[in-house]
């Protein structure tokens, strides 16, 4: 009798036991059911606040706090399936190329549509409308208050065959000399014209940017113009096949002047930057009928440059620097190829640095090879030990550091009746090197119809001539003969606010700073 009472009390104290555990799982259950809601209103306020990633201008602390963390590892094998090309947007200021990359990033889906509607406002409430498009890639204020671009734009978007990073140069004459910087970078030019009645022809007359901006593409290596002739909707325009065939005919006979072969290098066509037409998909029949060539993104696609050579010496230029859990040095890896772990040197300083982390645009990964945007992670250095300009790079080849270089130097017809001569002044922009500098002695005069040197000595030179002269500069800098490294061996000289002369460095002296 005992032993069944005292199963019914097991039996009774196991049911109180199991509402009471029904009871805290309920109280549970009412727990999750709630934070759902408070998950949703979190993801709403991130979603309110979130934007597309266009990099700041001007702004370490930015950067720094864009610096994924070392948990975050790109894969190898999926990156290595892509290319990866720079694109720069020249032009003359006010064709419209901050809002040609503003609308890519949103067709390509870098930009969501409650962003859009934020900058449309924004624009409106500054009596800017159609302006809100360039927000996207003009991110501050002073940008977007005068409404032209002063420093050089970055973003990314993907085709399904490349990687590409948009560099936004800015079209105003006082400053080429960041436009000089975002082209350094690039391996295609996208040419922007307005074809707005006056206005393509201000940016092509003398002293347009559009001139300018073509001579120091080819100079600092773009080897690839797309020219897109943008604003074919406004109303002077309306998609005029007379409009577009006007600005094609004066442009094709400048650009192969400046060097470029039309045939192989160089494709015209027409978009609306800001209606997106011809951009990602082909312009409709309906609007444009006798148009049948590629949109934007076929022609990106389309274009073939021959790989750089990942064994080839590692080089990379450097265009900033800020202090993230070591020194982290930022550029394009202009040659070779680089790993966590390698042991490289800084030049001219001579500096041996170790590399503990490399970041491909924002992601971390082990290994990166030519033409990408990096930023390096290095120990055995400080930030204040680096300047602009220095290079990182292989410490068995490194680069040559030097204070005078013979140059084959191109003078260009910008300055009326310029005479030049020994002792001229100037400044000299080479990869991201910017230093005072002077042509020191004229040795040569190269023939324009031969390309050999005259045997006559020469005292002076004037527009148009081409060449071979010594070029002296106060401090070290690191440079390299164009016909080793090309991306490295091409400069511009420019004085009084103008590109005064292009050229390519021909010999470096045999007591060059090395390692």
């Amino acid at each position: 009798m005992d032993t069944i009472e005292d199963d019914i009390r097991d039996l009774q104290l196991d049911s109180a036991g199991n509402r009471k555990l029904m009871a805290n799982g309920e109280e549970l259950m009412a727990d999750e059911v709630e934070k759902p809601n408070r998950i949703d209103e979190d993801v709403t306020e991130v979603e309110e606040n979130s934007h597309l990633h266009v990099e700041p201008k001007n702004s370490r602390e930015a950067v720094q706090q864009e610096l994924p963390g070392p948990e975050k590892t790109e894969n190898e094998n999926e990156d290595a399936k892509k290319r990866h090309f720079n694109v720069v947007f020249i032009g003359h200021v006010d064709a419209g190329k901050s809002t040609i990359g503003g609308q890519i990033l949103f067709l390509s889906g870098q930009v969501d549509e409650r962003t859009i509607q934020k900058y449309e406002k924004e624009a409106r409430d500054n009596s800017r409308e159609s302006w809100y498009m360039a927000y996207i890639m003009d991110t501050n204020e002073e940008e977007r208050n005068k409404g032209i671009t002063v420093e050089v734009g970055r973003a990314h978007f993907e085709t399904e065959t490349t990687r590409f990073t948009i560099l936004d140069a800015p079209g105003h004459k006082s400053y080429v000399p960041n436009m000089i910087s975002g082209a350094s970078q690039a391996d295609i030019g996208v040419l922007v014209i307005s074809a707005r009645k006056g206005e393509f022809e201000t940016g092509f007359e003398k002293g347009g940017q559009t001139r300018e901006h073509v001579q120091l593409a080819k100079t600092l290596g773009v080897t690839k113009l797309l020219v897109v002739v943008n604003k074919m909707d406004d109303p002077t325009v309306n998609w005029s096949i007379e409009r577009y065939n006007e600005i094609e005919s004066k442009m094709v006979p400048f650009i192969k002047t400046s060097g470029y072969n039309v045939k192989k290098d160089v494709q015209f066509l027409p978009i609306s930057g800001l209606q997106g037409s011809n951009l990602q998909t082909r312009v409709s029949k309906d609007v444009c009928s006798w148009w049948n060539g590629a949109c934007l993104f076929e022609a990106l696609d389309a274009i073939d440059i021959p790989p750089r050579d990942p064994n080839a010496p590692f080089r990379l230029p450097i265009m900033d620097r800020f202090k993230d859990m070591g020194t982290v040095v930022m550029g394009k890896s202009e040659s070779g190829s680089v790993r966590e772990g390698d042991v490289l040197m800084i030049m001219p300083n001579k500096a041996p640095v170790k590399v503990l982390a490399i970041y491909c645009d924002d992601d971390k990964v082990r290994h990166a090879g030519p033409s990408e945007n990096l930023r390096v992670r290095l120990s055995g250095i400080e930030e204040e030990d680096i300047l602009l300009g220095f290079v990182l790079c292989s410490v068995a080849r490194p680069i040559s550091a030097v204070t005078s270089f013979v140059a084959q130097l191109q003078f260009l017809e910008v300055l009326d009746n310029a005479i030049y001569t020994a002792g001229y002044k100037a400044v000299l922009h080479i990869h991201s090197v910017v230093e005072e500098c002077e042509i020191v002695e004229l040795m040569k005069q190269i023939d324009m119809k031969t390309g050999k040197p005259m045997k006559k000595k020469v005292l002076f030179v004037k527009n148009g001539a081409v060449v071979l002269c010594r070029i002296q500069v106060n401090n070290l800098i690191c440079i390299e003969k164009y016909t080793d490294f090309p991306q490295l061996g091409r400069f511009t000289l420019r004085t009084e606010g103008k590109t005064v002369a292009v050229g390519r460095v021909h010999e470096l002296p045999t007591s060059s700073t090395s390692a």
